[in-house]
């Protein structure tokens, strides 16, 4: 079996944590999410969703990976042995495994997408087909071979390279978007709260877009915990990560929604924002200025792209994990099976939309939600209390003053957040 590797460092610990929090739900749904629930006064109560009920869940998640050392399988066979607790352990391996099927489509799309940005001719929304197959195996096989290289030479290098990356990317696009004519009202849109909008939706889309973009209930912290040595600070990792998503939504937000008024578009356009509003918006621009339409354009998808394959390394390395240390496969072998049952499962979504939104719609609203609410009542009730404050305080070192609030709201708060989600789901 593969020697068990850790991350160099709170940096690398934040930077891969942030890799996996930020993607598609940062770029794809966080714009059109906000443009249809009031702008503003949507970010504000995300922003203590983000905090106040998805950090502890986070963090719970984080005491299962970093206290057992292991996989997500291994890791409640570690804690609870021999109990019905372990279906947490195969969830959170069986849903990433199903979300990477279907997600690197997606990554597919942006990869046509930022090729077509070269000639401003992008064609029909989300195609389906062959062509749509060979991007999304190429943007697959990428993901799979970074995560092959390992924890430090694959997934720690290539977030230290892709996340600052992402950043310089995107605040280029907000400069530009910002400066356009009319853009103003977009910036105002974002930063002027209506809390006449403000309706209980809001608030349950809000708590569900920080519980999505943080990753939780797919075993992505679970594993990547399990790499974060004892010394570390599991809290400000998690406040880490969570500031860094956030930034990023936020750019992402101001990249998008101004160019949007400016073109004259309905800023809640739906998920179609990104891959059909906003090639429009870049056609426009190439109408008049060619070069101007195509820089931004192409630098749009491969900001895309970048961030699709950073969710998708983390989505990879849950199934290679478990391989790794379960089944004993060496970490190459483990990364081509994972390849070739998420090519096999995405299959269905690429040549069937209907098929994409169903499974979209059951690993989303189904089976995180229940892996994360299995996980905060693990930890939670069934854990021992001071084997939690040992992995939260990092053996007493920090966090001392913070523990009985941390306590309280994983025990009790995170699991009412999570059934709000659930239900909300259904019922909005």
């Amino acid at each position: 079996m593969d020697k068990r590797e850790h991350f160099g460092g709170r940096m690398a610990v934040i930077m891969a944590m942030a890799g996996s929090a930020i993607g598609l739900g940062n770029i794809w749904r966080f714009p059109y999410m906000a443009g249809q629930n009031g702008g503003a006064a949507f970010i504000l109560i995300y922003i203590v969703c983000s905090f106040v009920l998805s950090l502890p869940i986070f963090l719970s998640e984080a005491v299962i990976g970093r206290r057992s050392h292991s996989n997500a399988i291994g890791a409640m066979k570690v804690l609870s042995p021999k109990t019905k607790w372990r279906l947490l352990g195969y969830l959170s391996v069986i849903t990433p495994m199903i979300i990477v099927s279907y997600y690197t489509i997606v990554g597919g799309w942006s990869v046509e997408y930022f090729l077509h940005s070269f000639s401003l001719n992008f064609g029909s929304f989300v195609p389906t087909g062959w062509t749509v197959l060979a991007f999304s195996t190429v943007f697959l096989a990428l993901s799979c071979i970074i995560v092959a290289l390992g924890v430090k030479s694959g997934i720690e290098r290539f977030s230290k390279i892709s996340i600052p990356l992402l950043f310089v990317l995107i605040v280029v696009i907000v400069v530009y978007s910002v400066n356009m004519p009319g853009a103003s009202k977009g910036v105002d849109y974002l930063l002027k709260p209506d809390f006449s909008k403000v309706t209980g939706r809001t608030f349950a889309y809000a708590l569900g877009q920080s519980f999505y973009s943080l990753s939780l209930g797919m075993g992505i912290i679970i594993t990547y915990s399990s790499y974060i040595r004892k010394e570390e600070n599991l809290v400000v990792s998690g406040m880490g990560t969570a500031v860094a998503d956030l930034m990023f939504a936020m750019l992402a937000g101001f990249a998008i929604i101004p160019a949007v008024f400016s073109a004259g578009i309905e800023p809640g356009a739906g998920p179609g924002l990104i891959f059909e509003t906003l090639p429009f918006v870049f056609s426009n621009m190439g109408a008049s200025h060619h070069w101007i339409g195509v820089m931004i354009s192409a630098l749009f998808f491969l900001t895309v792209i970048i961030a699709a394959m950073t969710s998708s390394i983390s989505l990879i390395e849950v199934g290679v994990a478990y391989l790794v240390e379960e089944k004993h496969f060496k970490r190459g072998w483990a990364s081509l099976c994972v390849f070739l049952f998420t090519w096999i499962l995405g299959l269905v979504s690429v040549f069937s939309n209907e098929a994409f939104g169903i499974i979209d719609a059951f690993s989303s609203n189904i089976l995180l939600t229940i892996g994360a609410f299995i996980a905060v009542l693990f930890v939670g009730w069934k854990m021992d209390k001071e084997e939690i404050r040992d992995e939260i305080t990092s053996g007493g070192k920090v966090n001392g003053k913070v523990f009985g609030l941390l306590y309280f709201l994983i025990r009790y708060v995170a699991p009412l957040a999570v059934l709000t989600i659930f239900v909300t789901n259904f019922i909005l």
